[in-house]
């Protein structure tokens, strides 16, 4: 039995300034891995933050998450740009998740790390309204704790205490 994360087809919770430090391997489709973890490439993500930009088009919303650490670009595509799988959102779910984004919202959002125009993205899977204001701090806590337990973070990305 394998021990330690696997991060095929989990979301990892991070922050955005760690999202926006992953390392960029070329390949197809790219993986990213992030500085001073163990060497285990990343797919998706989970991050938690406020809308303080938003373009709204027929096809896609795209928005930037501020989580206090850095902004992270996302994007929600209206219309599946492949055939719908039984685990991917009808076109209706996903354009009620479209009206949910709103400028000062406070978000939690799941997708693919993707690269577009050679800059990172979230391709958004999943949004949530996060009415509680105190998530933010319990995200920001939860992302330090399976850093350190979980997603084998090496000693050095910690100051001692």
């Amino acid at each position: 039995m394998a021990t330690g994360w696997s991060s095929r087809m989990t979301h990892a919770k991070l922050l955005a300034a760690e999202l926006l430090s992953v390392t960029v391997y070329p390949s197809s489709p790219p993986s990213f891995s992030i500085p001073r973890r163990s060497p285990s490439s990343i797919s998706r993500a989970e991050i938690l933050g406020v809308v303080v930009s938003l373009e709204s088009k027929p096809k896609f919303v795209k928005f930037l998450l501020d989580d206090g650490t850095g902004c992270v670009p996302c994007i929600l595509w209206l219309h599946p740009l492949l055939p719908p799988s039984d685990n991917d959102p009808t076109p209706e779910l996903l354009r009620l998740q479209a009206r949910t984004v709103r400028l000062g919202e406070q978000l939690r959002v799941r997708g693919r790390i993707t690269l577009y125009r050679a800059q990172l993205q979230i391709t958004v899977a999943d949004v949530f309204v996060e009415k509680d204001p105190n998530m933010e701090t319990f995200h920001r806590l939860d992302c330090l704790r399976l850093a350190k337990r979980s997603y084998h973070l090496h000693k050095d990305a910690f100051p001692s205490t």
